[in-house]
């Protein structure tokens, strides 16, 4: 089992240590591969490791140092409408895939589309935001698995964020970060024990 003891929201990283091509590369896809709604991954990410880019959304992050510290910084947009249009484009995509005809799917589609058509907006941000949140629970756990130190963080201005990345343009808001990389040794975080319910007062077994 993966030493979860070993993981926690580091505050304090090395500057000069650099994850390698490889490992953001894996990291990547355990995001891509994991599960979400319909499969329909209402979301994207950035992935920047450009220090100058990283320094201005540090600054609409209420001037976190992990945000400039860090490798790599890991930005989940959501897509801010949801519509029938990404259906149809969802449901090419596993036509294409699975090399199967469309008329087969329609019953589903027109499950999906019930789905997104029946919802208020921000009922459907709502959505979007629980899968980019699911991915990052993913993220988190293959981070711990290679030893490679994460913080989640929700500190920061997310419209700043959106101009910063252009996100305005391509229909996404940001919704959560991760920065990711490699603990410096005076972090305090890493010497804390870490603190959970016991499990007699956490789960119940039926």
């Amino acid at each position: 089992m993966i030493d979860l003891n070993w993981r926690y929201a580091t505050k304090g990283f090395d500057a000069n240590a650099k994850i390698n091509a490889s490992d953001i590369q894996d990291l990547v896809e355990v995001i891509r591969l994991a599960p979400s709604s319909f499969g329909m991954q209402p979301f994207k990410i950035l992935v920047i490791s450009d220090q100058d880019i990283k320094l201005k959304l540090q600054a609409a992050s209420y001037d976190q140092a992990q945000i400039g510290d860090c490798s790599h910084l890991i930005v989940f947009c959501i897509d801010k409408e949801v519509t029938s249009a990404h259906v149809d484009q969802y449901v090419d995509l596993i036509c294409e895939t699975r090399d199967m005809p469309k008329e087969s799917l329609t019953g589903y589609k027109n499950s999906i589309a019930g789905f997104v058509n029946g919802k208020p907006a921000e009922v459907k941000l709502e959505w979007a935001r629980q899968q980019a949140y699911l991915a990052l629970g993913f993220l988190l756990y293959a981070c711990a698995e290679k030893k490679i130190d994460a913080c989640p963080m929700e500190g920061f201005v997310a419209d700043a964020y959106d101009e910063i990345l252009d996100l305005k343009d391509q229909g996404l808001t940001t919704c959560v970060l991760a920065a990711v990389g490699y603990r410096n040794e005076v972090d305090e975080g890493q010497f804390d024990a870490k603190v959970r319910k016991p499990v007699e007062q956490f789960a119940d077994f039926i």
